[in-house]
């Protein structure tokens, strides 16, 4: 039976949301019958975190917002985002969400005429039906968890990006997600489809506002990497710490395709997220890095994973956290290969920094081999800062405060570095000098 039966949205709520929007019968079908479906399932198990105990109930309303006529009157914090600074000159192939819905989205001429298309997902259940309906709510089945059934019902706004096969993306397309509404329903839908040998890099931001009431952040994210395809995908997550923040990200990775993943969790409030590649075909590949910095009392859970199917697959997952405080954080790494997936490579790293008595991190490596013809293998630590190295740079006239941030700093360093534009990379260190009191 299910944790909890008490949903948190109404079949009268979610009709009217799809008779509002003009959704055709089969997503309308999809949202009802997948709320029908959430009070008879249980919430999704991450190791070691009751997330029932958390308040899981505050969605608010959809609330539709005022579409921004130009680039410049995109709100100025989500703006922000996108150029560093208040300025309001044009910044191309982007997509903006406020609170439930899209409000603004540009791609270049250049783009459009290669196929790419980048826009919205209510916009494309509608326009380009033929390629959204074989994917959404694949990756993730609406039936699979009580979270994942009720994104289903509510999700609001998102980003539908499709890549034409053989066509390659050089600039990052970026999208940023923003809520300033408590009381507005915040759950983002993307859905990404890479076509045969494609290339694409994809970032998105999410970040608020300050708010005074509790609310969900329940988000999924869909990637599906066709044959010989590359995605790279990049998100940061910042929002404020009266956020619950839920985010699952899936990929399917066919025949000799690729998936990186580069996400900074720098989320306030407490927040579970699940990063998973599913190596389906053979020499698939998938190539995971994760930062997350917790402080003042959150509650963490962090989980990376790879499911190999394919021959000859291969996974590389980085997990790095730094706790203050009395933050505590789970840090997952699961490496699952199937019978059948001979030769294999499954490899993960998990270390857990933390910076006082009260901070707590506990690293789970988790391997489960089910094929005999493959390696794997695993790392993990969680420790205080090393003393060693500090009192070696204060020995060369570096202060301990000082030594320390530089520690700190080389530590998440790895996947700051990874990010695909200086500009994302100086606003992931931005908010880990915020998050870190610096």
């Amino acid at each position: 039976m299910s944790t909890n039966t008490t949903l948190p949205v109404s079949r009268e709520a979610v009709a009217a949301l799809s008779s509002r929007k003009s959704e055709p019968a089969w997503l309308a079908e999809l949202r009802l019958q997948a709320l029908d479906q959430a009070a008879g399932l249980d919430y999704p198990i991450f190791e070691k975190t009751k997330i029932e105990r958390w308040d899981l109930s505050a969605y608010g309303e959809h609330v539709d917002g005022q579409l921004a006529s130009t680039f410049a009157t995109i709100p100025a914090e989500a703006r922000n985002i996108l150029t560093g600074d208040e300025s309001s000159e044009q910044v191309d192939n982007v997509l903006v969400q406020h609170n439930s819905s899209v409000i603004y989205r540009q791609l270049q001429a250049e783009l459009a005429a290669k196929g790419v298309i980048f826009t919205d997902l209510e916009t494309a259940v509608r326009e380009h039906e033929d390629l959204v309906k074989p994917h959404l709510m694949q990756a993730l089945k609406a039936d699979e968890h009580q979270l994942a059934a009720v994104h289903a019902a509510v999700w609001n706004g998102g980003v539908f990006l499709y890549v034409p096969k053989n066509v390659e993306v050089d600039i990052p397309l970026q999208a940023v997600f923003y809520t300033d509404n408590a009381k507005a329903t915040f759950a983002p839908h993307v859905l990404i489809v890479a076509d045969v040998n494609s290339r694409v890099n994809y970032v998105d931001n999410y970040v608020s506002g300050s708010s005074s009431d509790a609310y969900v952040h329940n988000g999924v994210v869909e990637v599906f990497v066709k044959s010989g395809a590359k995605v790279t995908y990049a998100s940061v997550h910042h929002l404020d710490e009266k956020a619950t923040d839920i985010a699952i990200r899936r990929a399917i990775v066919e025949n000799d395709g690729r998936i990186e993943w580069i996400v900074g969790e720098m989320h306030n409030g407490n927040a579970a997220s699940e990063t998973n590649s599913i190596l389906k075909g053979n020499g698939s590949t998938s190539d995971t890095k994760v930062i997350c910095v917790g402080n003042g009392e959150q509650k963490l859970n962090i989980t990376t994973k790879a499911v190999h199917f394919g021959k000859s697959s291969d996974s590389q997952m980085i997990t790095r956290a730094v706790m203050r405080e009395s933050a505590s954080s789970i840090i997952n790494g699961i490496t699952k290969i199937e019978k059948g997936a001979t030769k294999a490579n499954g490899e993960q790293t998990e270390r857990v920094l933390m910076l006082s008595p009260k901070a707590r991190g506990d690293a789970n490596p988790i391997l489960l081999i089910d094929e005999d013809d493959v390696t794997a293998g695993h790392a993990a630590s969680a420790g205080q800062v090393n003393q060693e190295q500090v009192h070696y740079m204060m020995s060369r006239g570096i202060a301990r405060e000082e030594a320390e941030n530089l520690i700190i700093r080389g530590f998440l360093a790895p996947v700051v570095a990874e990010l695909p534009s200086e500009h994302l990379q100086q606003l992931l260190k931005r908010y880990i000098e915020r998050k870190l009191g610096q």
